[in-house]
Parts: C-alpha cells; sequence; structure tokens
C-alpha cells in the first residue's frame, strides 16, 4: 500500500525516533552491542517465544508480538497503538488500514541502518556512522526485558524416537535443528512452498520438525514423515539397515535444494536458496604442468569436505597411538600432489601429455564447514573402521587452505589480501560407536552460547566441551564465527 493517513498522524504526534531505534536495534543491529540487545530483547511478549510466527514491534509502546493473534490481543487492550513494524523485513503495518504501509521518510532511515551495518560487517559504505539519542535510550529502558534465556534453558532440545536402526537419522536432524542461519530462516515462517501439498514438500517437512522442537513439548518426537521422504527420493538409503550419517546428511541437502527450487527458472549453478546460502563453498582445483609451469584450474561446488585418515599413527613413548589434528588432515587435503608419469594430463600450452601436480584449495568459504572424517573404509577385499584419533579444536582458522593464501602466498610471508577473520566455532560433532557392522551413532550439540548436550536418540543429556573436543568425530560441524557473534 503506497501511504498512510494513520502513519502520518502517527508521525505528527509521535515523531520518527521509536522507529529509528527500533531499526537499528532489532532490526538491522549495526554494533557489537545492538546484536547483544536484539538477542536479549526479541521475544514475543505474549508467548515468549523468539521464533514461530515472525515478531511485530509495537511503534507506540515496544512490545514485541507474534504475526497474527497475539498482535490482536495488545491491540484489544491499547485500541491506539495502530502502528507495527515486521522485525524481519523492516515493514510497517497499519493496524487500521490492516495492510503494510510506505514511507519515504522512513525508507531512507532503513537505507542507512542497512548500509551502516553493511560497513560494520566490512562490506562497505560511504554512510556516517549512527548513535542512540538519548530519548532513544530512556524509550530502551523504560521497557524491560521480557524474558531471557536461563543459564539451564532447555529451548529446542527435544529426543528423538529410534525408528529401528535410524540414529544415522537422528544425528543429523539434532545438529540442521542447531545450526544458527537454518533455524533462523524456518522459525521466521520465510519458507514458502511450492507443492501442490506440503506432504510433497521436504521445506515443509524440516520447518515442521522446526516448529515441533521448538515448542513446549519435552516428549520424543518422531521424524518418520522425513524417513519416508528420504526413502522415496534416496533408494539406497530406504529400508531398516543401519545407514552412513553421512549420506543421510547430503541426501537431505539434495533433497531440500532441489525442493527449495522447485518449479523456479534458478540454475543451480547460481542457487542462493538457503541451503546454498548456509553450506555451499567452492573448491579450486589446479593442475600444474611440470614442463611450462602452466595451470589449468576448475571450480566445482562442495557441501562438505571429505578427509582421508591414515589408518596407522606414530606411537608415543608410552606406546599409545598419537593421533593427527584436523589441521592437519586439511594440510594434508590442500598440499600439492605429484600424479606421477602414469596420470599425465595433456597441457593445452605444450599441447602435449605432460607430468603434473594436482592441488585442491577453498576459493570461497561456507557460512557451515562440514567436515567428513573417512573413518569406513571398503574395499574388494575387507570393509573396516579406522580409529586413528583425531584432535579438533573448538575454533578454527580456515586463512591457510584459502586458494590464494596457499598458492601465492610464501609460509614466511603473512596472508595479505586474505580476510583476516576466516575462524569457524564448533557447534556440531556426530560420533559412531562401535564395529561397522554392530554401530551406533550420537551426536552432540551446542545449544546456546558455551552449553552443550549429547543427544543419543530420545535421550538428551548435559555435556561439557573437554566431554565434546574428547570425542571420536566422524563429522564435524563449524559456523563462521564473524556471523555469529560479531
Amino acid at each position: 500500500m503506497e501511504g498512510c493517513r494513520h502513519l502520518q498522524e502517527y508521525k505528527e504526534e509521535l515523531g520518527i525516533e521509536a522507529y529509528r531505534m527500533i531499526h537499528a536495534w532489532f532490526i538491522t543491529p549495526i554494533n557489537r552491542k545492538a546484536r547483544g540487545k536484539k538477542a536479549e530483547h526479541c521475544y514475543c511478549s505474549f508467548c515468549h517465544q523468539s521464533s514461530g510466527k515472525r515478531l511485530h514491534s509495537c511503534l507506540s509502546c515496544i512490545y514485541f508480538a507474534c504475526w497474527g493473534q497475539h498482535m490482536k490481543d495488545h491491540l484489544h487492550k491499547n485500541p491506539k497503538h495502530k502502528m507495527w513494524v515486521d522485525l524481519e523485513y523492516g515493514n510497517m503495518w497499519c493496524a487500521t488500514c490492516q495492510d503494510y504501509v510506505y514511507d519515504s521518510e522512513l525508507k531512507v532511515i532503513s537505507d542507512q541502518h542497512i548500509a551502516q551495518a553493511h560497513q560494520n560487517l566490512g562490506l562497505g559504505t560511504n554512510y556516517q556512522s549512527w548513535q542512540p539519542s538519548a530519548k532513544e535510550v530512556s524509550l530502551l529502558k523504560s521497557n524491560p526485558i521480557k524474558r531471557e534465556f536461563s543459564e539451564h534453558s532447555k529451548l529446542g532440545l527435544r529426543g528423538l524416537i529410534n525408528l529401528g536402526n535410524t540414529c544415522f537419522m537422528s544425528c543429523i536432524v539434532q545438529v540442521l535443528i542447531h545450526t544458527p542461519l537454518l533455524r533462523d530462516y524456518f522459525l521466521s515462517d520465510r519458507h514458502i512452498c511450492t507443492f501442490s501439498s506440503p506432504d510433497q514438500c521436504i521445506g515443509c517437512e524440516i520447518s515442521r520438525i522446526f516448529q515441533e522442537n521448538y515448542n513446549d513439548d519435552m516428549s520424543p518426537f518422531s521424524p518418520h514423515k522425513l524417513l519416508h521422504m528420504i526413502w522415496t527420493h534416496a533408494h539406497h538409503l530406504a529400508g531398516y539397515e543401519q545407514q552412513d550419517a553421512h549420506e543421510f546428511f547430503i541426501a537431505v541437502l539434495d533433497l531440500l535444494h532441489r525442493h527449495l527450487i522447485h518449479k523456479t527458472n534458478i540454475l543451480p549453478s547460481s542457487c542462493s536458496c538457503i541451503v546454498d546460502t548456509i553450506f555451499t563453498g567452492k573448491l579450486q582445483s589446479d593442475l600444474v604442468c611440470q614442463v611450462c609451469q602452466g595451470v589449468s584450474t576448475t571450480v566445482d561446488p562442495f557441501w562438505d569436505i571429505s578427509l582421508d585418515l591414515p589408518t596407522t599413527t606414530t606411537p608415543t613413548p608410552n606406546g599409545s597411538s598419537q593421533g593427527i589434528s584436523l589441521q592437519d588432515c586439511l594440510q594434508r587435503f590442500t598440499q600439492a600432489e605429484h600424479l606421477g608419469s602414469g596420470a599425465k594430463i595433456t597441457c593445452s600450452k605444450c599441447n602435449a601429455p605432460q607430468e603434473s601436480t594436482k592441488q585442491l584449495t577453498m576459493q570461497k568459504l561456507p557460512v557451515v564447514a562440514s567436515f567428513h572424517l573417512k573413518r569406513f573404509e571398503h574395499s574388494s577385499r575387507l570393509h573396516k573402521k579406522i580409529t586413528t584419533r583425531v584432535d579438533f579444536p573448538e575454533v578454527i582458522d580456515m586463512t591457510p587452505f584459502i586458494s590464494h593464501a596457499r598458492n601465492n602466498v610464501s609460509a614466511k610471508k603473512e596472508y595479505q589480501g586474505v580476510p583476516s577473520n576466516n575462524k569457524y566455532v564448533l557447534y556440531g560433532v556426530i560420533n559412531h560407536i562401535g564395529s561397522l557392522d554392530a554401530g551406533h551413532y550420537t551426536s552432540y550439540i551446542r545449544q546456546h552460547s558455551d552449553l552443550w548436550f549429547h543427544c543419543n536418540d530420545h535421550q538428551i543429556l548435559p555435556a561439557s566441551i573437554p566431554q565434546v573436543l574428547d570425542s571420536e568425530g566422524y563429522l564435524l560441524f563449524y559456523h563462521k564465527q564473524i556471523l555469529e557473534y560479531d
């Protein structure tokens, strides 16, 4: 809707400071303090949920409410509180007109705050820094926090029923539920189904799973519809035999990706769906001719990185296995490999088969870095599990494994031109316990801040970071730190 006299009347009476403050603190927080304030305040004042139906704020009293009935309840008690702002998109809602309304003056404010937020994230802008006025600060203080995350909060924690050797599914679902950007996407009502029936859409089913996990029901939940969907579309995972959690993870992402672009003209290579936004990185492969030093480069997308493990490691003085680190595995993954005389590749410059080296590096890092430690070895002669200890950190810096950092900078120089903050924080670990033929999957997930929990199908127990880091590790999930904390 273009314009609204009710909004003009509101502006004449109360001004625009409330909108400026709400946009800068709760819609596009422009600094660390504002982001902390948003995390503390953004809960529906009625049901105390930070998710579900999208939140709106009353401009008359900064009362947060879910879209729909909870907004109506507030209006019933406060008939003059007609103007609201959508905390997800910044759009103005007029309760009298029953429609979203546009205002050019508020649009300028919105653009300024978005630009300032971009500048603070290193995306660049010429806008000057904004600071709240004394009146805006007092307005915040006059509206106390409605609900806080307590130290022992159980929000988002719910066990999953094992449907018969489906622990491989339970552990993946728990990790996806606690992936921050994926959670925010599905709990902010952003999924739009393009199927004739929601029963056909895995996006609708995952949205339902999120809703089930963030309601007040603490009893174990059965994800049988998700299992059936994967059976239908990934036949190699069908049946009640124990399956590989890594294969299930890739199958879920693939099906969700395909369903999100269903009935669209989006090319997979240029897709910006939530799956690609979070999980997709770009892997660069450089073939270097050993005669002319010519380089042939190809770039492919990836959702995770599979890392080879040595079957034996150097023993320590006391005779135990020394193990390796995740950084060691990534170093081996990204080091140049001589392909040998038996694998010559035709060089485009030499126009002849030549020996070459191959090096894999990461041209673009994903928001979530997923590492698959290849513990299951399958060959024509034997099938076995590799139990080599892999030490993985709580925080890892991915800068040394970026393409131009590895290829153009010597070990003695700094990584000039490479973004300095490529640090990732661990938020999920999946472990395989037992043998290849008779094993069981469990997971560790970080709920929020530094609270960790051990998920074993229907059972969820508190855990500590030392327990997490001491676990064997099969799938490791890291979230880019700057998006979550800075």
